[in-house]
């Protein structure tokens, strides 16, 4: 038996088991699959970043330039692109914005990498280079702030608004000014006496179609996207009343048989069953409930007394959306069908159903003086992708708030952040000794990437615009960055902190963090061991019924 058996390594596995080692076979196999990834999201970075077609397993299409999006709909299948994937999910989570940086400088710090592993230099020695650069930039970031929003500033809309100014311009360039304004107006509705406890989930978005984004508009409170049951559709200075239950004849959980004999019987029957309805919506409506939401089911019967007591109704499907009302609404859920206490009432100061596009959506809205739990945008657009892509663009401005109340320093955009970092770092790796320096300089080399990208996807000559940048920022202008509206190299180099062109310093530190850390871990592997898939049908594969493949 042991003659049989295969010498070396391949010995300790089970057949079908593939192993990959050596610096040819495992490290730049793994190089090479995350700068492909890298040169993938490249593309998208920036205002004129080019948008990507994704079309899923399930066959829903995604048309976006959205990093986040890209990464959680491709599936990415190599092990060590997959940690730059890791990566830049877990700067979306944490930050909500910046996720293509982190993939973008990745990847161009382990294409640098390659060219040192050719030379000769061993992985650990670049790891410590780039360690140390890490480290140096970040510590130089907190040197390179430009503005910083005070907590006072919240509560103005022009500042708000210069603050999410850059990360919407990323996304949406076109309609950046009817967005930023409703961002502005969505997040101060909401924004708490402690900014620091703003809370993201706050700012709702309702996507409607037709129109376009010029109609769009913020409302302090919820949008739901359907009718009301009865014919009242409007009710000002309303008393609220949630329940979680039907509003219909209380049924028993054990059946029941009523034995009938006669058509008396059977009309006192109905009748008792009519005035016991009545006496509950009565109840509700003696407590001066005006507006009554249900997550359950309504009655033919109950629905007639509500309307003879002028009460309006709506049902909710969805207990997350009922959850929202009753914070919006500042009322408790009832589990049983009765007369409503007054503490356990909500207020909105109009309920009414409106015609959107197509579509009837009853809004619930408070007025300018009263505090609004929620605020919602309610974006309009010719299509669905259209309506996703501002909805993400929505999301990042909402995040870059989350992060500025807690880091309220920003630094200078359009790329000037990362040329001041080259240029610190390049300077740092001219006094280190040691075979690390190279790692050091590679490592501030590939800061270029940025103003690089952003130059050639506005379609500027990248090295003319690099060289004009360096040139600046020696003179001593250090928030010189690249202006994608420039139609010549002569002038596509200026202050861009001027036109609010700013990037969170919170996104920055971390974004480079993640990106080092991901970059190093793929660094240090040398060897790759998969083992055989297992077997079956791989998930989304089939389409049908399973009945209908015999």
């Amino acid at each position: 038996m042991m003659k049989n058996m295969r010498r070396g390594i391949p010995n300790l596995f089970k057949s079908g088991t593939a192993h990959i080692r050596g610096k040819e076979e495992a490290v730049h196999r793994n190089i090479d699959a995350c700068k492909d990834l890298a040169s993938i999201t490249r593309t998208s970075l920036g205002p004129n970043g080019m948008n990507k077609m994704i079309i899923n397993y399930l066959e829903k299409l995604f048309v976006t330039s959205d990093a986040a999006t890209m990464m959680q709909e491709m599936e990415v299948q190599h092990p060590a692109a997959k940690l730059l994937v890791l990566a830049s999910q877990m700067q979306e989570r944490e930050i909500g914005d910046g996720s293509n940086y982190v993939i973008v400088i990745a990847g161009e710090l382990l294409k640098q990498a390659s060219g040192l592993l050719d030379l000769g230099l061993h992985p650990s020695e670049v790891i410590k280079g780039y360690m140390k650069a890490s480290e140096e930039a970040i510590k130089a970031l907190d040197d390179m702030v430009v503005w910083k929003l005070e907590e006072k500033d919240l509560s103005s809309s022009k500042n708000i608004e210069k603050a999410t100014y850059a990360p919407i311009c990323a996304k949406q360039y076109t309609s950046v000014d009817v967005i930023n304004p409703l961002i502005a107006e969505a997040c101060m509705a909401v924004m708490p006496k402690n900014t620091k406890n703003f809370n993201v989930d706050n700012v709702r978005v309702a996507k409607m179609m037709g129109g376009n984004v010029l109609h769009s508009k913020v409302i302090r409170g919820v949008v739901v996207s359907r009718n009301t049951e009865g014919s009242v559709k409007e009710v000002k200075d309303a008393k609220v009343a949630v329940f979680t239950c039907a509003i219909d004849t209380a049924t028993t959980e054990t059946k029941g048989t009523v034995l009938i004999k006669d058509a008396k019987q059977l009309l006192n029957y109905n009748s008792s069953e009519e005035k016991m309805i009545e006496a509950s919506v009565k109840a509700i409506a003696d407590s001066g409930v005006k507006v009554i939401i249900t997550g359950g089911s309504i009655g033919d019967m109950a629905l007639h007394f509500v309307e003879k007591y002028g009460m309006m109704i709506i049902k909710i499907m969805s207990k997350f959306e009922l959850r929202r009302l009753c914070k919006t609404v500042g009322a408790r859920p009832q589990v049983r069908l009765g007369a409503v206490p007054a503490e356990e009432q909500g207020y909105c100061s109009r309920v009414y159903v409106s015609e959107v596009g197509l579509q009837y959506v009853t809004v619930f809205e408070q007025s300018k003086g009263d505090v609004a739990k929620i605020s919602t945008i309610m974006l309009r657009g010719s299509t669905k992708n259209i309506l996703n892509d501002i909805e993400r663009a929505v999301d990042d401005g909402v995040n870059v708030i989350k992060a500025a109340v807690k880091e309220p320093r920003f630094l200078a955009g359009a790329g000037a952040t990362e040329i001041e970092l080259a240029r610190h770092i390049s300077k740092l790796a001219g006094k280190e000794k040691g075979l690390s320096q190279y790692a050091m300089k590679k490592f501030a080399t590939s800061f270029e990437i940025i103003p690089t990208t952003l130059a050639e996807n506005a379609g500027l000559k990248a090295l003319d615009v690099l060289t004009l940048l360096y040139a600046e920022h020696e003179k001593g202008n250090t928030k010189a960055g690249v202006d994608i509206e420039a139609g010549d190299i002569k002038t596509s180099v200026k202050d861009m902190t001027t036109k609010n062109i700013l990037d969170a310093l919170a996104t920055k530190k971390m974004a480079i963090k993640l990106a080092t850390d991901a970059a190093v871990t793929v660094l240090r592997v040398d060897q790759i061991i998969m083992a055989k898939p297992a077997g079956g049908p791989k998930l989304g594969q089939k389409k049908g019924h399973w009945d209908d493949q015999d």
